[in-house]
């Protein structure tokens, strides 16, 4: 397992980083724009890399055409191929995916009948080389493998939280969740590394949240029920001690933009950012008297209108709509959270470009001092915060200097 070295607490014992740098990757890098500060090399050596990892695979899915196999189809089949191969160092390790629960039995007739459909897609895509499963670990089975898969992989994002792609990390699986955990998960490439947001006691357990903290306690109960099939009864939940918060204002207002919320999510899916704009300024206007910025449906629309309008170059505009949301993530992520650490960079990075540097300087030093924690001081978008914050303080300097003269 790899962990990161620089926790905000005492180092906890260092462990073995086989399982994790060698686990199974769903690696979408040929799909993925590369980041701007590569060399053409190393997006070229990035390319081959993918292509090396998938040449396997294609010949499978192009037989399926015009069909395409979900994610979780592909890590499966990846793992089947990385088991049969034996020679693969990170085989020995998938092995203990068997020890990771499926919930087969906790499922309802209607979820077994959409994961047999995909272990039937799956015996298609494996067909040629896994013609004889009894190669494969004791009671591996495709729908209990793709059960397994769908339960324990984790999905991989970049620094800022973009998804590319879901990878499985059994012995990161077997950590449990609390709805306010004492550690989270972050990705350098395809490592996992998990980060304490606090400090941890001798014998407490480590945690991490399964869900989106931007829930309140029914959603997030149901989501992980229907997920990973248990009931929290974690002290959020049991106290549910923010809902008034997120749930504030005239509710028959909220159950608008609820109900508007999956709409949206479907358009910004399909990038029709004007789209998105108009729809979430004419909810915004109509119900943002009633309902508060910390209400966690008017929230999300916030962070809609905002993409909208940075992908529209609409940065004024997406200025407004980042700063609304910057104390509602201050109060439901009280802990140093990436997400709020990536929401203060977003809002200073417009504050930057439109040249409001004082601003810009202070949303960005909150951003790194979270970020120091989070995501660690070695990490990729933690040395690019460093060096804005450099740039920034030198050009203030300048301009105090000028102004002396």
């Amino acid at each position: 397992m790899v962990w990161s070295r620089d926790f905000s607490t005492p180092p906890l014992p260092q462990l073995s980083g086989r399982c994790l740098q060698r686990a199974m990757c769903l690696d979408l890098a040929i799909q993925t724009a590369p980041p701007l500060n590569l060399t053409r090399r190393q997006i070229s050596d990035g390319h081959k890399q993918a292509w090396l990892e998938h040449k396997r695979e294609c010949k499978y899915f192009k037989s399926l055409q015009p069909r395409v196999p979900p994610d979780s189809v592909r890590l499966a089949a990846r793992i089947i191929f990385t088991l049969l191969g034996g020679s693969h160092g990170g085989a020995q390790d998938l092995y203990s995916i068997m020890q990771h629960e499926s919930h087969l039995e906790d499922m309802s007739k209607e979820k077994t009948e959409g994961l047999a459909q995909l272990a039937s897609i799956l015996q298609l895509c494996v067909a040629e080389e896994a013609r004889d499963w009894s190669l494969l670990p004791p009671g591996l089975d495709p729908i209990g493998l793709i059960a397994r898969v769908t339960c324990n992989c984790f999905t991989i994002s970049d620094g800022e939280l973009q998804e590319i792609g879901v990878g499985l990390y059994p012995s990161m699986s077997l950590l449990n969740h609390n709805c306010r955990p004492n550690c989270v998960m972050l990705f350098e490439g395809k490592t996992i590394y998990l980060r304490a947001i606090r400090d941890i006691q001798a014998q407490e357990e480590l945690t991490i949240s399964y869900t989106d903290a931007l829930f309140p306690r029914a959603e997030r109960c149901r989501r992980l029920q229907e997920q990973y099939h248990f009931l929290c009864v974690c002290q959020h939940c049991s106290t549910a001690e923010q809902d008034a918060d997120m749930l504030a204002g005239d509710e028959e207002a909220w159950i608008s933009l609820k109900d508007a919320v999956p709409r949206l999510e479907s358009l910004q899916l399909e990038q029709k950012w004007d789209q998105i704009l108009t729809e979430c300024q004419a909810l915004v206007g109509r119900h943002g008297g009633a309902v508060p910025d910390r209400n966690v449906y008017l929230l999300r629309l916030l962070d809609l209108a905002l993409d909208a309008c940075i992908s529209l170059g609409q940065f004024e505009r997406a200025l407004l709509w980042g700063r609304r949301t910057l104390e509602p993530y201050e109060l439901y992520y009280s802990d140093p959270h990436p997400a709020r650490a990536v929401q203060l960079m977003r809002v200073g990075k417009l504050q930057r470009c439109l040249g409001r540097v004082d601003e810009a300087l202070e949303t960005f030093r909150q951003a790194y001092d979270i970020m120091k924690v989070t995501h660690g001081s070695d990490h990729t978008l933690t040395n690019e915060l460093r060096g804005s914050l450099e740039e920034f303080r030198a050009e203030l300097n300048c301009t105090a200097a000028r102004k002396r003269r």
